[in-house]
């Protein structure tokens, strides 16, 4: 791997909570899987509407 080369792509993002890569929400900077932001969203502000 040459110096240059930066990792790129949806692999190196994470979740903060349990480390997962798919499902991730970045609105708003989270950085959570939709499993993990469901289980918080309330503690940290989001109201759920309809």
């Amino acid at each position: 791997m040459k110096q240059e080369e930066k990792f790129k792509g949806k692999g190196i993002r994470k979740c903060r909570i349990c480390g997962g890569s798919r499902a991730l929400v970045r609105a708003h900077k989270l950085y959570m899987c939709r499993r993990c932001f469901r289980e918080v969203a309330r503690s940290i502000g989001f109201k759920k509407y309809g």
